[in-house]
């Protein structure tokens, strides 16, 4: 009997011997995919690490400094900071020959790109406007006064102008494609957030086409990257190295960073920019037409997709818009081959186009299709309520 049991014995290591094999397969498995994770964390980490390598050198802090208005001028008078600069007179009385400022000046502090190495900054209205002077402070720490700032509030976008010292080289960022977005892609917010300069924060782009009431004109990226007052101005970058957006708004409750902030897409900061320092201001051509989103409920009475247009309200007497024909309650589907979704997407097409260019409309009306001829003529200060 002794043959068949050393058998059984041989068969109980032969299969202990294949359970270990087993287990030591599945093991170098698991480590193998740990160390493919690991590698794969590295991958995005040198990217993040060279897009931010990139850009960096062309992201500035731009401080202007403006007289505060009452109210401004009030809560300073108000906060200890500043009466311990003056800790026993009063605005206006004087110590050892000093006279305390009734009109102190208040930096505004935000951030920008370089967009041309010749000194030409981009950045947000918001930050610069009525200010009466204002600083760029480079990244190597140093400042540079302002030669000329032109503005375009509608649009919450800015130009500033310094000139470098002889010699200086300044490197101007890439400019990407912002229509190239697709929600999920991963970016980088730049800036100088609470005033610490160079910060970078990662996130992804969470939506297009979005639209914000403190912005009038134009549709927005949103992201989940980190953005911060003192962010305003500053690059929204791709992996690339590649501005694809200017940071520009939040949406909070508390005032800071809560996971969502607003990007002006470069593909229309590009044509802001092009007519800022082409003409100082921003000619934009209109149809002279009110619109409103075209509900579900209209949708499906007037046996159209839902958001497949923009339903006219009202046609201002004397506007390309009523010279071509449109009438109110229009459905408007397409402009110059452009689909149009909403309100927003009309605007943004329209007046983009040149002043006095002809342009084809898509229009749906009482269920038929039609289309009219429009010479768009430029937009005037009388017509900016909300007509595109």
């Amino acid at each position: 009997m002794a043959p068949p049991r050393l058998n059984c014995c041989f068969l109980c290591f032969c299969c202990w011997l294949a359970g270990v094999s087993l287990w030591a397969g599945g093991l170098g498995a698991a480590q193998d995919d740990a160390t493919d994770a690991v590698s794969h964390a590295r991958g995005l980490s040198l990217a993040f690490r060279r897009a931010a390598e990139s850009a960096l050198p062309s992201v500035v802090t731009v401080v202007a400094k403006a007289k505060p208005g009452p109210d401004d001028l009030r809560r300073l008078l108000d906060d200890p900071r500043f009466r311990r600069l003056f800790p026993q007179e009063s605005p206006g009385e004087s110590r050892d020959g000093q006279t305390v400022p009734q009109h102190p000046v208040i930096p505004q502090v935000g951030s920008g790109v370089i967009i041309d190495a010749a000194g030409v900054i981009l950045t947000n209205n918001h930050v610069v406007q009525d200010a009466e002077e204002v600083i760029v402070r480079l990244e190597d720490g140093q400042e540079l006064k302002a030669t000329d700032v032109k503005t375009d509030p509608l649009s919450d976008l800015a130009i500033v102008r310094i000139q470098p010292a002889a010699g200086q080289k300044l490197r101007a960022a890439r400019l990407g494609d912002s229509e190239a977005l697709q929600i999920g892609d991963w970016v980088i917010a730049i800036g100088s957030p609470f005033e610490l300069e160079a910060t970078v924060s990662a996130g992804i782009i969470s939506g297009k086409g979005r639209g914000i009431e403190k912005i009038r004109r134009g549709r927005l990226l949103q992201t989940d990257a980190a953005i911060n007052p003192g962010n305003s101005g500053g690059p929204l970058v791709n992996l690339d190295g590649e501005v694809v957006g200017i940071n520009t708004a939040i949406a909070s409750s508390s005032g800071g960073y809560q996971g969502i902030g607003f990007a002006i897409p470069t593909d229309r900061a590009k044509w802001i920019s092009k007519e800022l320092l082409t003409r100082g201001q921003v000619r934009r051509a209109y149809l002279g037409i009110r619109i409103d989103e075209l509900t579900p409920e209209a949708a499906v009475k007037l046996k159209l997709q839902p958001r497949s247009g923009v339903f006219v309200v009202d046609v201002e007497p004397g506007s390309p818009a009523d010279e071509a024909g449109v009438k109110v309650n229009d459905v408007i589907t397409e402009f110059a081959g452009v689909r149009v979704r909403g309100p927003r997407d009309l605007q943004d097409v329209v007046e983009q186009k040149p002043i006095d260019s002809k342009q084809v409309l898509k229009i749906m009306r009482d269920g038929t299709a039609v289309t009219a001829t429009v010479t768009l003529q430029e937009l005037q200060e009388s017509s900016l309520k909300s007509r595109p």
